[in-house]
């Protein structure tokens, strides 16, 4: 009976961080480039009373055993990189991904890679985030500059008023093998760790890369009436959990009462 509380309470535990997860998702639902979050757990171990298979005095064998479960953990919350719906903003230094890859950027000195493509142009006219981090490889739109394009392959271009060609640069664009290995450090950024291997460089519409829209922004991927179903599904599993908490101390109390 003191074995179903703790594996109720560890049902409770892995419903709170199951929560937890599920309000990040919906706090992100406008966040541009956000890639939602889904809780995963195993089952604990298991006390083995008998093991299936085992001998028994007339020569047969166990068909099932008996094994009770210890309860449930979370062991991972996986990054879901589905794509978000595209939105048209007709800003040109918004750029959205159609496909595979992952812009890179140059933050303190360390290259991050993310999705959100809602540039900006600092007072030297180079491409950066909102938080100052450079668009790599770096480009410096001049100042003349009239028109500013960049086509489906990456290829971006600043003419001036008379139509010539002030400066240019090709976009790339980077893959993982592993991309939901990603550690995510806020900000829309991504850091390659050992799970998810080592970025691979790519030209748009080049070896499966996806390719560049201009004007347009990626949003997040988070279905709100999913994660809606997800939370009602939590809170029940954490309601029930609870409950059966309440019903071993009440068999508890029932024994600790037998004497009376």
């Amino acid at each position: 009976m003191i074995r179903s509380l703790w594996t109720s309470a560890s049902g409770m535990a892995a419903q709170k961080l199951n929560m937890d997860v599920i309000a990040n998702n919906l706090a992100n639902v406008n966040t541009v480039g956000y890639k939602k979050s889904r809780a995963d757990f195993v089952d604990l171990l298991y006390q083995n009373l008998r093991s299936p298979g085992a001998a028994t005095a007339s020569g047969g064998e166990v068909p099932t055993g008996i094994q009770v479960g210890m309860g449930t953990k979370p062991v991972s919350v996986q990054k879901i990189l589905s794509q978000g719906d595209y939105v048209q903003t007709q800003n040109d230094l918004d750029f959205a991904i159609e496909g595979e890859g992952f812009f890179k950027i140059l933050s303190n000195g360390e290259e991050l890679y993310m999705r959100a493509g809602a540039f900006k142009m600092d007072s030297e006219g180079y491409i950066v985030t909102s938080e100052g981090d450079f668009l790599q490889p770096e480009f410096s739109i001049p100042p003349e500059t009239v028109n500013f394009t960049v086509d489906p392959g990456g290829n971006m271009v600043a003419l001036g008023p008379d139509g010539t060609e002030l400066a240019s640069a090709q976009l790339t664009l980077h893959s993982f093998p592993n991309p939901a290995g990603l550690l995510s450090v806020g900000g829309n950024r991504f850091r390659p760790s050992d799970a998810s291997g080592d970025p691979v460089e790519g030209n748009p519409g080049v070896d499966g890369m996806g390719t560049i829209s201009q004007g347009y922004l990626e949003m997040s991927n988070v279905d709100v009436v999913e994660e809606m179903v997800n939370m009602i599904v939590g809170q029940r599993a954490y309601e029930v959990a609870s409950k059966s908490i309440k019903a071993a101390d009440e068999m508890l109390q029932m024994a600790n009462n037998i004497k009376r």
